[in-house]
């Protein structure tokens, strides 16, 4: 071809001898291709259709799900245990405020600075959403006092509940409506990541499920917030997808400002973008989940995208979440519920105590034992309640303590063992606590229901309880006990931004 025809056809420029009627010929085999899965497709040596040409019904049932969420009304149990979460998210905010990730997160925020349209909590910021959704997310996860989700294997609040809220002050909604937003958030981020195989998949891939959830989770929460329609949350999901990351390298993480990241404040952050790119005007791929490249070739091709729907307004996923008793990693709640249990039942102290034997489930182990950081090392935790017949906020955040000659006595005594028999209880916790006497007492307790769990869930004033001893250092009693009633009554509130004097400090 010579080069002033090349000139003229330019980005129009069809091979040789490709002419009109063949064109059209392989129009017709790309609308075939359309309606034939992936993989059959490519067996025919058919091309795919154009991206964008078709969703899948899969697609189209969960976009159509979370557009309608800002309207739909749901069941008053579910709307009391969201409330619940949401009380409890927020303290774990304000008590992360005064940690080292949290401390971190503020210091970036005063850095940066951004329009005062969104609360920072427990300060006197005002950021952009994007912004403020990232720091709150940040103190959610500063340590191990936020709630969990066992089957997804994520902690969803520490994203959803930031993304919403920052979102939710954007677009001034309701009590009512932010509850929706945080719900859709819980049901959403948690099916992305059950879908693909939860903790199974986590251990497998290196691929972090708390991110994987909660990124999904914060955009569904912030979409609902913005309104928007299933077309643009069809389009906020793929924007989700393309920035879905995270390693289980967050297991190294020392000083947990990292796994703060991974869990809350980079999905939160992502999750919120995503939403206003959307409600900005933003198009893009309108089905992550089927043709060619899609989420489930990228992260797993032997994943059923049907499971994203199994149950889809019907089981309630905030309802299957867990708040925390204790402080603590999600693997330690049973221990210590069985220690608590023994010391109730048998009463001892610690220079009784000879032997401390604790059995976990294989997968349990990697999270918590013998770790750096003290509210996940598992052998620390036990030591401490051996002394102090409890664990409090302080003490499993006191990282000093873990040298302090008395703990280390203690903790020589504790030996963690796997037990394959516990992995049936899978993603529930359990643990089984042995404790051997100086006078040859043996003392055994085996726990598969965690207090705060939904099998042994906390009460509404269980649950304030907790949320007003995080709380009470940082906004004082007072303080604390209005916003706590505020939250637990989201649904007399007109607009979000009622809760803000109430959240903040001067």
């Amino acid at each position: 071809m010579d080069r002033k025809r090349s000139r003229h056809l330019g980005a129009e420029e069809r091979p040789s001898g490709l002419t009109r009627r063949s064109m059209l010929a392989l129009s017709s085999t790309a609308v075939l291709a359309a309606a034939l899965p992936y993989g059959r497709a490519q067996s025919l040596s058919l091309p795919l259709a154009a991206e964008g040409a078709s969703v899948s019904p899969v697609m189209e049932k969960l976009s159509a799900y979370m557009s309608a969420a800002a309207e739909r009304a749901v069941p008053g149990e579910v709307q009391e245990k969201a409330q619940e979460h949401i009380a409890d998210t927020l303290a774990a905010i304000i008590s992360g405020s005064r940690l080292t990730p949290g401390r971190a997160a503020l210091k970036f925020a005063r850095a940066y600075g951004g329009q005062p349209v969104a609360t920072v909590i427990a300060s006197n910021l005002l950021l952009g959403s994007i912004e403020a959704a990232m720091t709150n997310a940040m103190m959610a996860h500063a340590d191990e006092t936020d709630d969990s989700h066992g089957p997804s294997h994520a902690h969803l609040g520490c994203a959803v509940i930031p993304a919403a809220l920052a979102a939710g002050e954007q677009f001034g909604i309701s009590g009512s409506h932010f509850v929706r937003a945080v719900t859709l958030g819980y049901d959403v981020g948690a099916r992305f990541a059950m879908t693909l195989g939860g903790e199974r998949y986590e251990n497998e891939s290196h691929r972090s499920t708390h991110s994987i959830a909660t990124i999904f989770g914060a955009a569904a929460a912030a979409g609902c917030a913005a309104r928007l329609d299933a077309r643009q949350m069809r389009i906020l999901l793929g924007y989700a997808a393309q920035q879905c990351s995270g390693l289980t390298s967050w297991r190294r993480d020392t000083d947990h400002i990292q796994k703060a990241f991974v869990f809350g404040g980079m999905t939160a952050r992502s999750g919120v973008s995503s939403a206003l790119l959307v409600q900005a005007g933003w198009t893009g791929v309108e089905d992550l989940l089927s043709g060619k490249d899609n989420f489930f070739q990228a992260f797993d091709p032997q994943a059923d995208p049907a499971s994203l729907i199994d149950g889809l307004g019907e089981r309630y996923e905030i309802a299957r979440s867990d708040i925390k008793k204790w402080a603590v990693g999600s693997p330690i709640q049973a221990i210590l519920d069985a220690l608590a249990g023994l010391l109730q039942e048998h009463p001892f102290d610690a220079d009784q105590v000879k032997r401390v034997t604790v059995r976990l489930a294989p997968p349990e182990m990697i999270t918590v034992n013998n770790r750096a950081m003290p509210d996940i090392c598992a052998q620390h935790m036990v030591a401490v309640m051996l002394l102090d017949k409890t664990v409090s906020f302080a003490a499993a955040h006191d990282k000093a303590r873990m040298q302090d000659s008395a703990v280390l006595r203690e903790r020589a005594k504790v030996e963690l063992v796997p037990d394959p028999k516990l992995s049936v209880f899978l993603p529930t916790r359990a643990a089984k606590v042995e404790v051997t006497l100086s006078g040859g007492t043996q003392l055994s307790k085996e726990i598969d229901a965690v207090r705060g769990t939904a099998k042994n869930p906390m009460s509404r004033d269980e649950v304030a309880a907790k949320s007003r001893d995080l709380m009470s250092s940082v906004l004082g009693a007072d303080k604390s006990g209005e916003l706590i009633g505020k939250v637990l009554a989201l649904g007399q509130l007109k607009e979000i931004k009622e809760l803000r004097p109430l959240l903040q400090t001067s």
